[in-house]
């Protein structure tokens, strides 16, 4: 089973070390299969299973200490 591609971009991210913070809180969530995380663009993309809406992404990257800034869906 394939599952669903979302796209958020994260602002205050300066660092490995924050990449690593983000990363981690969001895959602490229910349903998260793969975070990744491009510290130029700010861009994480978070593999995740079909059914799941991932509303607690933006509350994961606020306990983290940064911002979600915008969002898309890749498929």
């Amino acid at each position: 089973m394939t599952g669903n591609t979302s796209e958020f971009l994260v602002a205050g991210m300066t660092c490995q070390a924050c990449v690593r913070r983000v990363q981690r809180a969001i895959e602490g969530l229910d349903g998260v299969r793969s975070v990744q995380i491009d510290l130029a663009s700010g861009r994480v993309t978070v593999e995740h299973e079909p059914a799941r809406q991932l509303e607690g992404v933006a509350q994961a990257i606020q306990r983290s200490g940064y911002r979600m800034v915008g969002t898309g869906t890749a498929s």
